[in-house]
């Protein structure tokens, strides 16, 4: 008898271990995410970045959509990071590129913050996002977003006119 039982034992272990393994790909496949992708042009300081925190540069990515590769990333105000700048391109000439920016918050509460992307085409003007966010301002888009301008801001509340982080930065080289 006492074969028997380790030999059961045995079974339903190997069966357990066998179906952990196996629900660990479909839970991944389930959640979405995509691999991050880099633009050919993003530099090593934003590869860095992403490299430190790869699961937000590729959430965010899922946010602006199918098509987009991280150009740019910067920890802000400085390496304290209390948030982070991500910008996203889909390929085309540099001044007519497609930008998406996401301003990520990474206090662990809830901030005002302002993303402000404006396009290097006057005519396209600025698109925004602002409120108090605990996760993320954005995404925001512009068509023609290549050699454009984007505005970063946090504060502590909306009436603050102390500013945690205020960053412009160049959507893209141009």
């Amino acid at each position: 008898m006492k074969c028997s039982t380790e030999k059961s034992v045995g079974v339903i272990l190997l069966l357990v271990v066998s179906l952990l393994f196996m629900g660990v790909p479909q839970a991944a496949a389930d959640s979405g995410s995509k691999p991050l992708l880099f633009s050919p042009e993003a530099n090593a300081p934003t590869r860095a970045v992403a490299a430190a925190d790869p699961a937000a540069a590729a959430a965010a990515a899922n946010v602006c959509g199918a098509g987009y590769t991280l150009y740019y990333a910067e920890r802000l105000p400085d390496e304290r990071r209390f948030g982070t700048l991500f910008i996203y391109t889909k390929p085309g000439a540099a001044e007519n590129q497609p930008v998406c920016a996401i301003f990520d918050n990474n206090t662990g509460v809830a901030k005002y913050m302002k993303i402000k992307l404006c396009s290097n085409w006057i005519a396209d003007g600025c698109t925004q996002d602002s409120g108090t966010f605990s996760q993320y301002a954005g995404p925001v888009y512009q068509k023609r977003g290549g050699c454009g301008k984007v505005t970063a801001i946090m504060t502590n509340s909306a009436s603050s006119s102390t500013a945690l982080i205020d960053a412009v930065r160049s959507t893209t080289a141009c």
